[in-house]
Order: C-alpha cells, then sequence, then structure tokens
C-alpha cells in the first residue's frame, strides 16, 4: 500500500507540472469600403470606410483594433483610430498637388493582442483645383435644406434638425449633368446630388449613412421635381453602393 502511495506522488507532480496549452488569439480581417472610388484632385477630403470582418473567436475577440493609415504623396488620418468589431472608424485622405497624375496605395494597419491585419486602398489623382469645385457647396447646402424640415417633421428619431451643424465636402468634382456633394454632421453622413435640368426633371436626392455604424446607406429620399412647390420628398431605393 506504500508502495503505491509513493508511486501516485510522482505522477501527481508530473501531471501539475504539464503546462496549460496556450489560449487561441482572436484573428480577424479588415476591410475598407467603397469599392469604386471616383478619380480624386489635390486638396479634396475622400472618406474611405474600415471595419472588422472574419473575426475567430479567442483571446481578445470583441475588443477594439488599434488602427493607423499610411499613404505616400497625401494625409491620411483615421477617426476613431480604436475600432471595435461592428463599428466603423473613416480614413479621411487628401491628395497632395504632387500627386496628380499618379495611384496612390492607402494603407491601413490594425493590431490587437499581437495580431495583426492590413487592408489597402488604390486611388487616382487628377489635376483641378479644389477651389472651384467647392464654389458648388452654397447649391448644395439649398439642395440639402429641401429635405430637412421634412425629415425633422417626419423621422424625427434621426435627430437630424434645422440646429443640426454640417461639414460639406467636394465628391466625384468631374461628373456631370447629375452634380454630388457629401455632408457630414456628428452622426450622420448625407449624400446629396441633383440632376440638373429643367423642369419637370429637375429632380433633387440625398442618402443617408449613420457615419459609425453603417457602410452603407440606410436611408434614400427623392423630391422628383425642386420646381414644384407641392412636391414633398418621399422614400426611394436604396443605392447599392457608397458614393465617393
Amino acid at each position: 500500500m506504500k508502495a503505491l502511495f509513493w508511486l501516485a506522488i510522482p505522477l501527481t507532480l508530473a501531471a501539475n507540472c504539464i503546462p496549460t496549452p496556450p489560449a487561441d488569439v482572436s484573428t480577424f480581417e479588415l476591410e475598407i469600403e467603397p469599392e469604386i472610388v471616383q478619380p480624386l484632385i489635390p486638396g479634396q477630403h475622400c472618406v474611405l470606410l474600415v471595419h472588422v470582418v472574419n473575426e475567430t473567436s479567442g483571446t481578445g475577440q470583441g475588443e477594439a483594433v488599434a488602427l493607423t493609415a499610411t499613404v505616400s504623396g497625401a494625409t491620411a488620418t483615421v477617426e476613431p483610430s480604436s475600432l471595435t468589431p461592428g463599428q466603423v472608424s473613416e480614413v479621411t485622405v487628401i491628395p497632395e498637388e504632387a500627386s496628380v497624375g499618379q495611384e496612390l496605395t492607402v494603407t491601413v494597419t490594425g493590431q490587437r493582442s499581437g495580431e495583426q491585419a492590413t487592408a489597402t486602398k488604390t486611388l487616382t489623382v487628377e489635376e483641378g483645383d479644389i477651389t472651384e469645385f467647392s464654389s458648388l457647396e452654397p447649391t448644395a447646402e439649398e439642395m440639402r435644406d429641401l429635405f430637412i424640415p421634412w425629415l425633422e417633421t417626419n423621422h424625427p428619431a434621426l435627430g437630424i434638425t434645422s440646429e443640426t451643424e454640417w461639414t460639406g465636402l467636394v465628391v466625384s468634382p468631374y461628373i456631370l449633368v447629375v452634380s454630388h456633394y457629401l455632408f457630414f454632421s456628428d452622426e450622420w453622413e448625407m449624400h446629396v446630388y441633383w440632376h440638373v435640368m429643367i423642369p419637370p426633371y429637375d429632380w433633387a436626392k440625398i442618402d443617408l449613412r449613420h457615419r459609425f455604424t453603417e457602410t452603407t446607406y440606410s436611408y434614400s429620399f427623392e423630391i422628383s421635381s425642386r420646381s414644384d412647390p407641392a412636391e414633398e420628398p418621399h422614400a426611394i431605393e436604396l443605392p447599392e453602393d457608397l458614393w465617393r
């Protein structure tokens, strides 16, 4: 009996010395939206969207990913730079004058728990004067404001009112016939676009995206003719792609 007891002691000690297998670390990938971006001009702010995809189970799953963005020939900023899965970060790229005629490669890197993932987006830069296209903003504001009172009354849950402050950005400057402009509030991105035609073909439309939770539009509205005072906005089918 004593022999069995003394034999059990080293076996027990050996079992206690077996190292615990290391826990699997959650891996992840990054995705940049949208897939298609129109050519940029120097000084234009191009807002790309980044989110976490294909996250696996393990240590760190669901925790925030630290993001950085780099690009030669432009500046790039990330907001927010700490990205939680299920949320969206915006990477704003501003091409330099020296980048005209070149392709820019934007590289976004994410790190978490020793794991790293990267995603890239190629942008083209054409010659253009940003101040010339920024002159479109007053007209774009007029188009935007056609929808604001109606949104405030009919979609109060969006929180968009006459008091909402917006920042306007040039987008797709060389697209003709239909003019485009982007506006950003603290919560929303609004894509405003209108048909530069005579009545009754003078429509105006907006698309809305909740900035830090969505990579696609969640609302779209149209005024079929801006010259018809009785024409109110109405919901329309969502575009398939984000406009850039």
